[in-house]
């Protein structure tokens, strides 16, 4: 299932009683635990599956055993849907105290809610260069796993020179016989093991010392230019992946919830941020594992937490989430 469906169609000003902001692991999981406290909740996320829907290969999440990363995270958001939670592919670009609660500003219009969880994890960094905003959704990509699948048998690129973008320019040679890689260093990052196979495949062009200062397109991506060596080449292309890690993108919360040196959302053990009523979980929150388990038992937390405020609770103390009867 495509990752930018939307289910559910939210009134304008429609008054919840929490909003989850992120689509991944923490996010969903918090949707998922406010619903099944009876708690009316949507979920608001642009994308399916956050960081996680960007690895085949999951092993170590408890009970699943080897599992695709964005079918794991459906499943997430199949069984928040279950427990009444909302989903829609929306961004939040503002949250300002409203009314005793919060307004949360998209695209899609304003949604008011009691209390807000924030887990919309990190943000795939941006390579910088002219044509790569135009050109997003229309060949540029930042997800091997949601959008390789589309060009195969094409002309795909890859930039970047770590681990992530080693593990999709090897992902993408099973659909493709053209892919290159361009990383402006000599040397590429990452387990030997894997560095080799790159090194060694011959469907792989390597381009190393050069990088990407410019992707061309009328209505998709037709060719990039690289420059190295004092040279400047025009490289045919359908598609890019741009693998350069994640940042967490804050900024527009400055001033509703205190942040750390690395732009984090400062929480406590129990996810409560600083501004009463919006609770953190997930990669966005200053916690020290980055692991999906740890996203989704900070998400629970989190959704409790949220549940414990809105009954008016001092924050010490959480009713057990097994007293709740099993739904009929």
């Amino acid at each position: 299932m495509g990752t930018n469906q939307s289910l559910g169609e939210p009134t304008p000003r429609a008054l919840y009683d929490v909003v989850s902001v992120g689509g991944g692991a923490a996010g969903l999981t918090a949707g998922m635990y406010a619903a099944r406290r009876a708690l009316k909740t949507v979920i608001l996320a642009k994308d399916l599956g956050g960081q996680a829907a960007t690895t085949s290969w999951i092993e170590n999440y408890p009970g699943v055993g080897v599992t695709d990363g964005l079918e794991l995270m459906v499943k997430f958001r199949d069984q928040a849907l279950q427990f009444g939670a909302e989903f829609v592919a929306t961004e939040a670009e503002k949250i300002t105290p409203h009314d005793n609660g919060f307004m949360v500003t998209t695209p899609q219009g304003e949604f008011t809610s009691r209390a807000v969880i924030l887990a919309f994890g990190l943000t795939p960094r941006d390579l910088g260069v002219p044509g790569e905003e135009a050109l997003k959704g229309r060949g540029v990509s930042y997800c091997v796993t949601c959008d390789g699948p589309l060009f195969k048998g094409k002309r795909v690129l890859v930039v970047g020179g770590g681990s992530s973008a080693l593990d999709a320019a090897e992902f993408l040679t099973h659909l493709t016989d053209v892919v290159h890689i361009v990383y402006e260093r000599e040397v590429f990052r990452g387990p030997k093991a894997l560095i080799a196979k790159v090194l060694h495949d011959p469907k792989i062009t390597k381009h190393l010392g050069e990088k990407v200062v410019e992707i061309r397109g009328r209505e998709r991506v037709e060719s990039v230019l690289l420059s190295g060596g004092g040279e400047t080449v025009e490289v045919p292309v359908d598609g890019v992946f741009v693998e350069l890690g994640h940042v967490v993108k804050t900024d527009w919360l400055k001033g509703l919830v205190d942040l750390d040196e690395r732009g984090h959302v400062v929480v406590t053990k129990n996810c409560a941020t600083s501004r009463p009523g919006i609770f953190a979980a997930g990669d966005v929150a200053d916690i020290a594992y980055k692991q999906v388990v740890v996203s989704a038992g900070e998400g629970a937390k989190a959704a409790l937490q949220a549940y414990h405020y809105l009954q008016g609770g001092d924050g010490r103390s959480i009713v057990p989430d097994w007293t709740l009867a099993k739904p009929s």
